[in-house]
């Protein structure tokens, strides 16, 4: 076993930034996280108290003021120099992401990377932006009418724990870009990854209380929120805790992104290549231990390949590697929590309780290097019904249930009517109709053909549908234009 470097064995007391200064909290609300693979203590971090929310809402909406008269072409030029310092720091933030984490090394890498595309996009949309500005000139008789889109200002972004890199940069940069200053709430669960990258991009220079931090949790995100200085939210997470941010939104009158959990089908059609499905299969069940929006939990399977589906599929997840992600061998990493690892044990158990099958079972499997860490080896259940939980909410885990099933239209209705969420599905197939039929009618805002996951590339909208999604942004361009509004006005010269 060889491992990459760890950046630090323990990273202390995390700190907040307000107002351009990196500060000790007044909190004795002291938590700790640890590091997923070995179980050990590698930072403590404070809990914001209700003095210290308000000044981050102040001190963003007092930078705002400021921020948005900064000519667009130097808040891109700001972005850009982001884009070079996320370079510079590449190795150190993917490392950090694993030890904070748990995932893979190079799932960490796909990860940051996405994070450079994200911050680059939002140098797109900025400029994008400025070109879709419509003028209508003689109206009237010496009347002219354009629309102009201004920054609305202070925002609180609340970054998840199972993409708080990822999450961040789908957020922050289009605010930047728009004018717009925001306090970050990191998620409890990985908070040094959140502060990494924030380090990073403060390193830029970024006016005082431009960028703001604090530790919290979702009390004190609803003090920031309920602050009339905060405009809005953008925030990736459970549907519970989105749902009540949405309320609260309503209620106030505020803007909001607001990203939830998924419920994905991935369905082989019966003239699918099987062997190179595979590992495309293997990748949407089990890549980031099943700890993310865009993987899959149902395997539907059409015609009378089932049985050679779940050989193959069985065999290749029986050869997993699992281990601590700085290992470069390593195919699976930790349950970022125990509790997440205790929450996937017991909705297996619910399952096998529900009339489903064990087709493989990982929950004795040890990892003998690492007695202390979060690990769940991947489990594929079957005889799995389209009625029982397993088959219509997230488990958030490496669980797949393999589903008989007995057309492609009768995939597609279970996709559309047997939950309520709407993300993403997949579909492998060599037939040009069956894929053409699936886009058009699968009730979901990211269709992958031929791939395991969905994920869009950063120029593009994660389109969640249903109740995957409630707010008011979802692509690049609108993700800018949440943090922004219309002015229309009507000039008359004589």
């Amino acid at each position: 076993m060889s491992l990459l470097p760890e950046v630090k064995k323990h990273y202390g007391k995390l700190k907040f930034l307000m107002n351009g200064e990196w500060i000790e909290s007044q909190s004795t609300d002291i938590q700790q996280t640890t590091n997923p693979a070995t179980g050990e203590v590698i930072a403590e971090f404070p809990s914001a108290t209700k003095d210290e929310a308000l000044q981050a809402a102040r001190t963003a909406h007092e930078a705002f003021q400021e921020w948005k008269n900064v000519p667009m072409r130097e808040r891109a030029r700001y972005l850009f120099k982001v884009v070079a310092k996320f370079d510079e720091h590449y190795d150190e933030l993917c490392r950090v992401l694993t030890q904070d984490h748990g995932r893979t090394i190079g799932e960490a890498r796909g990860s940051v990377s996405r994070v450079i595309e994200n911050i680059e996009s939002a140098c797109s949309a900025l400029y994008g932006l400025a070109k879709q500005n419509e003028h209508m000139d003689q109206l009237a008789n010496g009347i002219d009418q354009y629309l102009v889109w201004e920054p609305l200002g202070a925002f609180l972004i609340i970054t998840p724990g199972n993409i708080p890199m990822h999450a961040w940069s789908s957020f922050v940069p289009y605010a930047l870009a728009a004018g717009c200053t925001v306090v970050v709430s990191p998620s409890r669960q990985d908070p040094v990854a959140a502060e990494m990258v924030t380090r990073v991009t403060q390193e830029v220079g970024f006016p005082p209380g431009v960028i703001n931090l604090v530790h919290g949790g979702r009390s004190i995100n609803h003090e920031i929120l309920s602050q009339p200085e905060i405009k809005g939210v953008g925030f990736i997470g459970s549907n519970r805790a989105g749902h009540q941010l949405f309320e609260t939104c309503g209620k106030l009158g505020k803007t909001s992104s607001i990203n939830g959990n998924g419920k994905n089908h991935l369905v082989i059609m019966p003239d699918a290549d099987i062997e190179a499905s595979v590992p495309w299969l293997m990748r949407a069940c089990f890549g980031m231990t099943g700890q993310r929006c865009l993987g899959v939990d149902n395997v539907v399977i059409i015609g009378d390949i089932y049985d050679e589906v779940k050989h193959k599929f069985t065999e290749a997840t029986k050869g997993m590697k699992l281990g601590y992600g700085l290992d470069e061998s390593t195919q699976l990493g930790p349950y970022t929590t125990e509790g997440g690892r205790e929450n996937i044990l017991r909705w297996i158990e619910d399952s096998l309780k529900d009339g489903a099958s064990m087709v493989y079972d990982g929950r004795a499997i040890k990892v003998p290097d690492y007695p202390n860490g979060y690990f769940l080896a991947p489990t594929i259940l079957e005889d799995v019904n389209v009625d029982m939980p397993m088959a219509k909410e997230e488990a958030f885990g490496a669980v797949a249930a393999l589903i008989r099933c007995e057309s492609l239209d009768m995939a597609i209705e279970w996709i559309n009517t047997k939950t309520n969420l709407g993300h993403s599905a997949a579909i492998m197939t060599q037939s040009g109709k069956y894929a053409r039929k699936f886009i058009r009618e699968a009730n979901v805002g990211n269709v992958a053909v031929n791939l395991g996951v969905a994920q869009p590339y950063a120029f593009f909208p994660l389109g969640s549908r249903r109740e995957s999604f409630v707010g008011t942004a979802k692509s690049r361009l609108s993700s800018m234009k949440m943090f922004m509004d219309e002015k229309t006005v009507v000039s008359r010269w004589v």
